[in-house]
C-alpha cells in the first residue's frame, strides 16, 4: 500500500503555529476538521506538541518524537528519537490500522524536518498575527499544487476569520485520488 504523508496544521498570517506549547487561538472548527482529518490514523508530532495537547488523542496512535530518555509516556503513546524512526513506527502502526495516511500534526521543528516529504497538506490559514515561538517553516510553493479553499468568517466567540485550504506535492499529483 502507498501511504501518503500528510501534514495538517494551522498557521497565522504572520507564520506562527504556537506560543508557549499552546495555540494562540481557539476555533472550534478547526479542532473538529483536524479530529476528521486524523481519526484513525497514526500521528507524528514533537514532544513539546504532545505536552500542549496533554494526552493521547482517541481514535488515533501518537508517535512523539523526542531526544528526551527522561519522558515517559502514557500508556498508548509510541515514542522515536529519530524522524526516520518515526515514520518507521507510522508506516508500521498505519498497516495495523488500515490507514492509507501518516499525519505529521507538529510543531515547528518536526514540520521543517519533513516538509520536503509531505504529499499532501491541509492548512488552516488564521487570519491573526498573534505573539508566537513556534512558527511553520517556509514553503517552496512552486512545488505544491492547490486543490481546495473555504474562507470562514471569526466564529462566535472564536479568535479570528479563517481560510481552509488543501494543497498537493507536485510529485505527489498520481496519488491524488486518493488523497481527495
Amino acid at each position: 500500500m502507498n501511504l501518503l504523508l500528510v501534514g495538517v496544521v494551522a498557521v497565522a498570517d504572520n507564520g506562527v503555529i504556537g506560543q508557549s506549547n499552546a495555540l494562540p487561538w481557539h476555533i472550534s472548527a478547526d479542532l473538529k476538521r483536524f479530529r476528521t482529518l486524523t481519526l484513525g490514523k497514526p500521528l507524528i508530532m514533537g514532544r513539546k506538541t504532545f505536552a500542549a495537547i496533554g494526552r493521547a488523542l482517541p481514535g488515533r496512535e501518537t508517535i512523539v518524537v523526542t531526544r528526551d530518555a527522561k519522558f515517559a509516556p502514557p500508556a498508548g503513546v509510541f515514542t522515536a528519537t529519530t524522524i526516520d524512526a518515526a515514520l518507521q513506527l507510522a508506516t508500521t502502526r498505519a498497516d495495523v490500522l488500515g490507514a492509507s495516511e501518516i499525519i505529521v500534526a507538529g510543531g515547528g521543528e518536526i514540520y521543517a524536518a519533513l516538509l520536503d516529504r509531505i504529499d499532501l497538506l491541509h492548512m488552516t490559514y488564521v487570519h491573526c498575527t498573534p505573539e508566537g515561538d513556534a512558527f511553520f517553516p517556509p514553503i517552496e510553493w512552486s512545488h505544491w499544487r492547490e486543490v481546495f479553499r473555504e474562507d470562514h468568517l471569526s466564529e462566535t466567540g472564536g479568535d479570528a476569520g479563517y481560510t481552509w485550504a488543501d494543497y498537493i506535492r507536485t510529485g505527489s499529483l498520481s496519488l491524488a485520488p486518493k488523497a481527495l
